[in-house]
């Protein structure tokens, strides 16, 4: 089986939102098995999480929920997202943490 690896190219703002929601469904809840019932995914999903915490400083900063809540309302407004959408990215997802290019 060819093991090389796939490169995923993320904007800065997309990897540190999708480190948050990462670390929310799998170290602060037990979501990740009612979402991905089949624990093999969850390799890959390991893979991700553990390279977006090596190359997001914003975990460690003190201003995290913050910055995430930009981010967040950074990538709503590229989108159109949504008033709902809006008010959720203002209040951030957590206040716990949780690269532009990100490789398995």
């Amino acid at each position: 089986m060819d093991e090389e690896p796939v490169v995923i190219k993320l904007t800065h703002d997309q990897a540190f939102v999708l480190s948050d929601w990462l670390y929310e469904v799998m170290m602060e809840s037990d979501k990740l098995d009612a979402i991905v019932p089949d624990r093999a995914v969850w390799s890959g999903i390991y893979a991700i999480s553990g390279t977006l915490e090596k190359s997001l400083v914003e975990i460690f900063m003190s201003d995290y929920a913050g910055r995430l809540g930009q981010a967040r309302q950074r990538l709503l407004d590229a989108m159109g997202a949504d008033e709902d959408e809006e008010g959720e990215a203002a209040q951030g997802v957590s206040s716990e943490p949780s690269g532009d290019d990100i490789s398995g």
